[in-house]
């Protein structure tokens, strides 16, 4: 039920239905919860979501960017900062994020800004001519999975070369047309990235397979199997 009402954007209904519960749910429904808040914006329920979870799992990164997300979209930088600190005072780090792709028996890995590739000039031009296509396609960079407070442009920067989208760029230039690329993130996919590789399966058709921490994506023809829920 709390999935339910949580992808319905029926927030509220899901907080009075965990009030009611007999039990406080498993860190699965609250990440759903949390999740939910920060595509619909909820300020309120995400914070309220976010400290059952991180009382739950107090080791657990994932809940504080999370949350981050929820601020950094309402532009409560003060807060992005302050959960920043908690997580430094508490020795909690973020896993630097990367992706890899296996090409011929080899398992070519990127981080963000990653040029350390030899295919890294054939990558790079690669992102530049899919950013424009999907541009006319009617793709807008999300801001507010930069959990920075820096000039747009430098945001737009920062997204470009996610860490996925090299990986996937790569997967465009060596996986033979009708096959699938496919990707695994050792981090949740931010909402950037997700809703650009839709963009990319579109311009492309092409089918991109990507896992991460939370899911299977499919993503095809400009869907994503997971209905942008993850």
């Amino acid at each position: 039920m709390i999935d339910l009402f949580s992808r319905a954007g029926r927030l509220e209904e899901a907080r009075n239905f965990i009030n009611k519960m007999p039990f406080s749910p498993d860190a699965i429904g609250w990440s759903t919860l949390l999740s939910s808040c920060r595509f619909y914006g909820n300020m309120d329920i995400g914070k309220w979501a976010a400290e059952f979870l991180m009382e739950l799992d107090p080791h657990n990164t994932a809940s504080y960017v999370l949350l981050s997300s929820v601020y950094a979209a309402k532009g409560k930088w003060e807060e992005v900062a302050r959960l920043r600190k908690g997580m430094r005072d508490k020795g909690l780090r973020k896993e630097p994020g990367c992706s890899w792709i296996k090409y011929k028996n080899q398992v070519h890995v990127f981080s963000a800004d990653d040029k350390s590739n030899p295919f890294s000039d054939q990558i790079y031009s690669e992102l530049e001519k899919l950013n424009y296509k999907m541009i006319k396609e009617g793709y807008v960079p999300d801001m507010n999975s930069v959990l920075h407070d820096v000039e747009d442009s430098e945001k737009i920067k920062m997204l470009n070369h996610h860490s996925e989208k090299l990986a996937i760029a790569f997967g465009l230039l060596f996986i033979p047309p009708g096959l699938p690329i496919r990707i695994v993130k050792n981090l949740r996919v931010c909402g950037d990235c997700h809703n650009a590789t839709k963009y990319i399966s579109k311009v492309t058709q092409r089918e991109i397979l990507v896992r991460d921490t939370a899911r299977f994506h499919l993503f095809k023809d400009g869907m994503c199997s997971c209905g942008d829920f993850w």
